[in-house]
């Protein structure tokens, strides 16, 4: 064993074990919608799901599904507008649902997860519009799913983090809504893949190999020069100033991690508040897993929105 790997912490080295024995093989030799079935049949993996006082599902004409998650108590509550990772081609409901009640108890708000349109049936910019969409449909349709409409959040893991920047950066330059907080957890901002992480780490530890990320890539956008735009790098978007306040979450031997940390650099330096927290041991989607730390990273995002929505 390597001293890199030594470092790892070992719950994940376990889960990396027993998922090399499962061989669900190299996602970008499958179709879309084969790989969309290996990922769902790692939901066992993901531990049983926590039990939330109400959960609703609801289509909505121009958004698709959404999963409404309500805790106990009463209302009108906060609201996290929460977007699944899955490199904008695979994941749902159902595969981010025990990360979605987890938030739900633990910041005490409703959370609205998001059924966007997936790539390559759905290329840019159908999943940014949609996740759009959905954000004001929930801040105009707030109190009829008993939401505060003046305490909304976005957040999202991956994927879902790219665009829940993107979203935030689409409320701030649109009229709104007006957003409290951006939650990313090792959100995906730079489709350069140029930096030390993505290329040091692509393949190992759990994260896809350069030839996966090529195939994501090429599914979600129309051209290669869209890279550059910022509602797919939002670490390019030359203007990050009057931002909501973010909570980026990183993990140690995650392929991401780079371009999320320097993504909370820029948001420091456009004087928005943010923390940027670095777990280590920890790699890419341990957020969903069952691990001790991935526990010690939903109750500081449970926190860290917590406090946004008491300003």
């Amino acid at each position: 064993m390597s001293e890199i790997e030594e470092e790892l912490h070992p719950q994940v080295q376990a889960y990396l074990e027993r998922l090399a024995r499962a061989d669900f093989g190299s996602v970008h030799t499958f179709t879309p919608e084969q790989a969309r079935e290996g990922w769902r049949r790692q939901i066992a993996l993901l531990g049983e799901p926590e039990p939330v006082a109400d959960v609703e599902n609801r289509t909505v004409a121009g958004i698709g599904g959404l999963r409404i998650y309500t805790p106990d108590g009463e209302g009108p509550f906060p609201a996290l507008v929460f977007f699944h990772g899955g490199g904008f081609m695979l994941g749902d409901l159902d595969t981010h649902d025990g990360l979605c009640r987890s938030l739900a108890n633990g910041a005490e708000c409703v959370v609205v997860s998001v059924d966007y349109p997936l790539a390559p049936e759905h290329k840019f910019p159908a999943a940014p519009d949609a996740c759009f969409a959905a954000t004001r449909w929930v801040a105009e349709h707030a109190a009829s799913i008993g939401v505060d409409a003046t305490r909304i959040a976005v957040g999202g893991d991956s994927a879902g983090g790219n665009l829940a920047a993107v979203v935030a950066r689409t409320a701030r330059d649109n009229g709104g809504p007006a957003l409290v907080f951006q939650l990313l957890i090792y959100p995906d901002l730079d489709f350069r893949r140029t930096n030390f992480s993505i290329t040091e780490y692509a393949g190992k530890y759990g994260n896809i190999s350069r030839d996966a990320q090529h195939w994501f890539m090429d599914s979600y956008l129309n051209t290669s020069q869209e890279k550059l735009d910022p509602r797919v790098s939002p670490l390019l978007a030359p203007d990050l100033t009057g931002l909501p306040p973010a909570l980026i979450v990183t993990a140690e031997y995650d392929a991401l991690r780079d371009e999320g940390e320097e993504y909370g650099q820029r948001l420091e330096q456009a004087g928005v508040p943010v923390t940027v927290a670095r777990y280590p041991g920890m790699i890419h989607e341990f957020v969903r897993h069952p691990f001790d730390d991935s526990l010690r990273a939903r109750l500081d995002a449970a926190a860290a929105l917590r406090k946004a929505f008491a300003r």
